[in-house]
């Protein structure tokens, strides 16, 4: 590999590790501001409990929003989304265990191995294509079989 094509995938590894923890701090926000309420505020007021949550959910978008913003173009948006659950799924089941005391079952295992199938077909090498992003950034995409990825692109 030549220092430049080094140099690319390592950007492309950051950029991707970035969103990832992006995500996972904007999922710690969002369980907490979903379900926290559940266990701390289930005595108060309905307009506490939504506006403590809305308060907390600021911080979620605040993280969440530049991750999506830095992840795509290095991923798609079906990329980003499949990560999103599958960090949703590592953030909440933690929780569910050790702060709401919820026991854990199988159901976990299950759903985290669908997720992986997930995971799977939405990174499977496909044949590429560039398009413009949202931003009018050139993106290389990845086009499925499906979508047509077997013909020659304009």
């Amino acid at each position: 590999m030549s220092g430049i094509d080094e140099l690319s995938v390592g950007l492309i590894i950051m950029t991707i590790l970035k969103t990832i923890l992006l995500l996972v701090a904007s999922n710690v926000f969002m369980t907490f501001a979903w379900y926290a309420h559940l266990k701390e505020l289930s005595t108060k007021p309905l307009i506490v409990a939504i506006t403590l949550s809305w308060g907390i959910a600021f911080f979620e978008y605040a993280l969440q929003v530049p991750a999506n913003r830095i992840g795509y173009g290095t991923l798609t948006l079906p990329q980003l989304k499949i990560i999103q659950e599958v960090v949703s799924l590592s953030v909440f089941v933690p929780f569910a265990v050790l702060y709401m005391r919820i026991p854990i079952s199988w159901n976990y295992f299950y759903a985290g191995l669908c997720l992986a199938g997930a995971v799977y077909f939405i990174f499977k090498p496909q044949s590429q294509t560039a398009e413009k992003g949202a931003a009018g950034q050139s993106v290389t995409r990845f086009v499925s079989e499906s979508e047509g990825g077997d013909r020659p692109q304009p």
